[in-house]
Parts: C-alpha cells; structure tokens; sequence
C-alpha cells in the first residue's frame, strides 16, 4: 500500500454511516429492515422552494456565485437570524457553504494550530471529533451524566480548559441526545467563553425542531458573547433539504473572511441553484415544516412511551432534533440472539442481523451504554422496530 499522511489514518469511518450501509445492503436483497439511523427528515421539500430551484434553472443562474454564497442569500441569512433568534448580522459576517458539515470543517481549519484543543461535550456527533483531527487540531471530550439530561455545567467546563483549548462545540438541541441547554444554562457558560476567550461554535442545526420553547442562541446573550461565537446552521433539518447541501455561519468579519478564503480554494461556492432554493425556504411559509414537526413530536411520545414499558431498555425524554438514546447498559452482558452482548456495537449488530431492525451503536458518540434511534420515519415503522424490539429482548 502507498504512503498516506498521518492525520488521514487517524481519521475514524462514520459509525452512523457503516450500520445504515449494512441496513441497506440487506434491504437490497429484500430483507425486510427497519431502518433508524437516518439523519434526515422523512418528508419531501416544500413545493414552493423546489419551484425557486427550477425558476432558477429557467432563469440561467447556474453560473459560479461568490465564493461564499450570494449576496442575495446571506440578506436571507441576516433576516432569519433577526427574526428568528434576535441577532443582527450584515452579509460580511456569513460564509455559506456545501451543508453544515463543511461550514464545520471551514470552522476548524480556521481556527486550530496543529495541537490546539476543541472541547466537544459528549455523546456528540461522530463527525465534530473527526473533523478536529482533520484541522490538526486536538479533539477532547467532555463527558456528561444521563441525570443531567446530558448537559454539562459551567464548573465541568471550566475544569476541562486548558492553555491549548481553542474552543467548545455547543450543540443545542443535541445529536444524539436531543437534549437543549436553557438560556440560564447559557449564561453560565458564556461567562466562563468569555473569561478563559476561548470560541464557542454554536450548532443550531435543528432550532426549529425543538419540541418547547423556541431555543436560545447563546449569540443572543450579549455583544461580548456574540463576538466570540460562530454560529452553524442550514437549511436541511427545517426545510427538509438534506440533499440541496446548504450550510452558513454567521460570526465576527475577520473570521468570516478567514473561512470565505479557505472555502474559495476548497470548493469554490455552493451550488447557484440550491443557494436560490434556500432563499425561498428561508424567507417563504413555514406550514409545511410545522406539520412535520408536529409528526415528529407525535413520534417522539410514541416512542418513549414504548421504550419505558420495556424490560432491561429505558430512554430520557429529547427536547429537540429526532433521536432517542436508548440506554442499553442493563443488557451488557447477557446474550441476546446468540450473540453475548459486551457493547453497543455488539448489540446493534444482533439486533440487525436476528431482529432485522437498524440502530446506531453509542460507541461512535462516546456513549457506549446506549444506541441512538431516529424517530424520522413512519409511525408504522417505528410501531414495528419497537414490537421487534420486545420480541428481541424476550427471545
């Protein structure tokens, strides 16, 4: 085998990724899998952001834009944010890019020197780790309790800083956990950013699918906090439009600036016709996404109720996103399926190959004492892996 450079071989493959290939290599073959390691709504694109895209076609935008977006679009950025979070931004201060993913991976090349560390509260999502690495950066995680709702506190982020801490991801509401900070929660920890001037990225990606309060941006809390922070979002989570590859930040100019000309080399800009088509998402109705919402919020109840009246299994309540972390720990150590269960992976795999239902091992979040169910499918589905998952754990 040929050279490959040392930060590439440290990078691990996607835990989510590998069972959701394995799912669907079996339904390939017509195994009737349940699938829930999806990350992406269930539900079509609205009409009107998918006849922008076409008008857009008809029009001839299909030419290179700037390469961090369209002026167009970032106004629509700057107008989401006032509206939706209270912030004030100008076009200079958002960079939009091929999805939220590589509005991170800009964030983190930007921002670490070879050693730098990044704080990421765990279980976090597989990627932020990964992407650490990727920018020669240190990824450290910060590990949370279930009985606190997963949430760490402004004291345990304080003892995780140190003189090479460059910044901390804050994701609210969470994946995997669907856990979301409060604004008091906020507060405490903005204080501890600004005294030790450190970053705090701020993925919102799933703001509009929280299931009470509207969550609050912890940009919101002050001009001081704001400066400090970089915010992460997108259109896939609300508006359905996981494919369309539209991501932005919104952070201080000189940053900005910084990300746009990494970007302009990376990948140029993102794609002319889906830039237009999140104008339209962003500015347009918001029916379609409260309909789903409301699907999902159906689907989350339903799907609590369940796990708590199973045997061995048992889950917290998520505020927000599509996912429940089911803890699995009681299971450790028995054997389930023919298989003696001493992991999460262990216990995804079983339950793929012998109940034929798909969920996501907590190992690749640092949470190996659960798996992560997806509630974005049909409530017919989610009845099925759930009365597959009672005949499993009885069997």
């Amino acid at each position: 085998m040929g050279f490959i450079a040392d930060k590439a071989a440290r990078v691990s493959p996607s835990s989510t990724l590998a069972i959701d290939s394995k799912a669907k290599a079996m339904i390939a073959q017509g195994i009737d899998v349940v699938a829930f390691g999806a990350g992406e709504p269930d539900f079509d694109t609205p009409q009107h952001i998918k006849d922008a895209a076409v008008e857009a076609i008809m029009a001839g935008k299909t030419k290179y834009t700037p390469a961090s977006g369209t002026v167009d679009l970032k106004q629509a950025v700057c107008r989401k944010f006032a509206r939706d979070n209270g912030l004030s931004y100008a076009p200079e201060n958002i960079v939009v890019s091929n999805g939220a993913k590589h509005s991170l991976m800009n964030i983190f090349n930007a921002i670490c020197n070879p050693g730098d560390e990044v704080i990421i509260p765990a279980p976090f999502w597989v990627s932020y780790p990964e992407m650490v690495k990727m920018a020669d950066g240190v990824p450290v995680a910060l590990m949370t309790k279930e009985e606190n709702d997963f949430k760490f506190t402004a004291d345990e982020l304080e003892a995780a800083i140190t003189d090479k801490t460059r910044a901390l991801v804050l994701n609210t509401p969470s994946n995997p956990t669907g856990m979301v900070y409060t604004k008091a929660e906020l507060e405490a920890i903005a204080e501890v950013i600004l005294r030790h001037d450190i970053y705090v990225i701020s993925d919102e990606i799933y703001e509009h699918l929280a299931y009470g309060d509207f969550p609050t941006s912890i940009a919101a809390l002050g001009e001081e906090i704001k400066e400090k922070t970089i915010i992460v979002n997108g259109v896939s989570k609300t508006y359905a439009m996981t494919g369309w590859r539209i991501g932005y930040t919104a952070s201080n100019a000189a940053l900005a600036k910084v990300m746009s000309n990494i970007q302009s080399h990376a990948t140029s800009n993102p794609n002319s016709i889906a830039q237009a088509a999140a104008i339209a998402a962003l500015d347009g109705p918001m029916d379609e996404m409260l309909k789903m919402k409301a699907a999902f919020n159906e689907r989350r109840k339903y799907m609590m109720e369940r796990i708590a009246k199973i045997d061995g299994v048992s889950c917290r309540e998520p505020k927000g996103a599509f996912y429940v972390m089911m803890n699995i720990s009681a299971l450790k150590g028995r054997t389930l399926g023919g298989v003696k269960i001493e992991s999460s992976d262990d216990f995804a795999n079983a339950f793929l190959e012998k109940a034929l239902v798909a969920v996501v091992p907590g190992s690749g979040f640092a949470a190996d004492d659960y798996v992560r169910w997806s509630y974005a499918t049909s409530m017919e589905n989610i009845k099925k892996g759930l009365d597959r998952l009672e005949a499993f754990l009885k069997a």
